[in-house]
Parts: structure tokens; C-alpha cells; sequence
């Protein structure tokens, strides 16, 4: 279950009474969370006192940022060329977006849709301008990046991107219908255009956010 740091005391005790049910004694709960959201006494670690004073074994796992290696490994294999040629082009990414991989993913989008990440046909490779790239202003945290990011989309898409956050992480189809034809939206192209654009992802019946952050944004 993602983003903890939200959950609601009703919630919270559900998954409480999950935890201590005699019947399930192999129930296996995985949460994840903000902790830099969350202040010592919010709700989630109370939760957590309480099933372990129960006998439920409990383990935090922290997930620090990718290191400069790793994301040197990732776009090696994302370029298809050797480690050493990415290295500097790594150094410069870890360096903007500290290691976060939401925003190091969106920043490598970005370069490509504004040509400074490329392939290129005559040396049958991905090659980059190191200069540019190293030059270039980006915001220090990833919903800021986001949001403008959202910004220089076209306005029927960034509208619709916005109309879908008022409804929350996801919308049904049977919503986006009704706004169709009852409020006289155009949503359906603009959604597929989003989804192509990494903002959305399609599921069965609709459509969700990529990110919670992309909400945000």
C-alpha cells in the first residue's frame, strides 16, 4: 500500500486489525512512505508500536537515492553504449536531479523531446551535447520540474491533466463520458496524448496518474 504518510485513522485500523487477526497468521503486509513527510507521532509509527508490542515482526527497509554508479548503469543500458562513455553525461544527471529517479526519468524525456539527447544516424549512436545539457536551468526539486513541464504541453492536454486531479490518482471511463457529454469536455484524445507522454498510464477502465507527484503538479 503506497503513500502511508496520507492514510486515514479508519484505514490504519483496518490494517491493524488485519495484522492481529489470529486467522490470517501469515498475512504479509507492504506499506511504503514519506518519512520526511510524516512528524514522530503520526499515526503510521503508532500503528507500528502497537502490532509489535503484539509479537508482529516488523522491518523498515530505507530507500535512499540512486548513486552516481547506478545511474550511470541505467543510462548505459537505456543508450545501449558502454559505461565509460556515459559517465560524464551520468555525472551531470545525478548532479541535477540528485539521484531521484522520477525526476532523473522526466529530465532524460525532456532531453530528448528538446534535442539535446538524440540518436545519431551517421554514428549510429545516441550522442548528446555535454555543454548544453551541463548549462541548462532546472528547478532544484521534481514537482517543480514537473509542473512545468506540464506547462509547455499544449493547453487541451494540460487542462485535461488538470480536470483529471480534481477527481483524485484515477478516473473511470464512465466519468470521462459523462463530462464528455454532459459538461461538453473533450478529454479522451488529450488523456491518450498524456498517457503516451509518460504523464498517465492506462489501466482497464480508465486512466491514472504516473506519479502521485504528477498530480501534485
Amino acid at each position: 500500500l503506497d503513500d502511508l504518510q496520507w492514510a486515514d485513522p479508519a484505514s490504519l485500523a483496518v490494517i491493524t486489525r488485519l495484522l492481529l487477526a489470529p486467522s490470517s497468521p501469515r498475512f504479509l503486509f507492504v506499506g511504503s512512505c514519506r518519512d520526511d513527510e510524516m512528524s514522530e507521532n503520526h499515526p503510521v509509527w503508532n500503528m507500528k508500536e502497537t502490532v509489535e508490542q503484539t509479537g508482529v515482526n516488523t522491518r523498515i527497509f530505507e530507500l535512499s537515492s540512486i548513486d552516481n554508479n547506478t545511474v550511470n548503469s541505467m543510462i548505459s543500458d537505456l543508450l545501449c553504449l558502454f559505461p565509460r562513455r556515459t559517465r560524464r553525461l551520468a555525472d551531470i544527471i545525478h548532479l541535477k536531479t540528485r539521484g531521484n529517479p522520477l525526476f532523473l526519468s522526466r529530465l532524460l524525456v525532456s532531453l530528448g523531446e528538446n534535442g539535446l539527447l538524440r540518436f545519431s544516424l551517421s554514428r549510429r549512436r545516441w550522442s548528446w551535447d555535454e555543454a548544453k545539457i551541463r548549462s541548462l536551468r532546472t528547478p532544484d526539486d521534481v514537482g517543480k520540474f514537473l509542473a512545468r513541464s506540464i506547462e509547455n504541453l499544449s493547453p487541451v492536454i494540460s487542462d485535461a491533466l488538470c480536470t483529471l486531479a480534481c477527481f483524485g490518482g484515477s478516473i473511470h471511463l464512465s466519468v470521462i463520458e459523462v463530462l464528455e457529454r454532459d459538461v461538453g469536455l473533450r478529454l479522451t484524445n488529450s488523456l491518450e496524448s498524456a498517457a503516451t507522454d509518460g504523464f498517465l498510464e492506462k489501466v482497464d477502465l480508465g486512466y491514472r496518474f504516473s506519479h502521485d507527484r504528477v498530480q501534485e503538479a
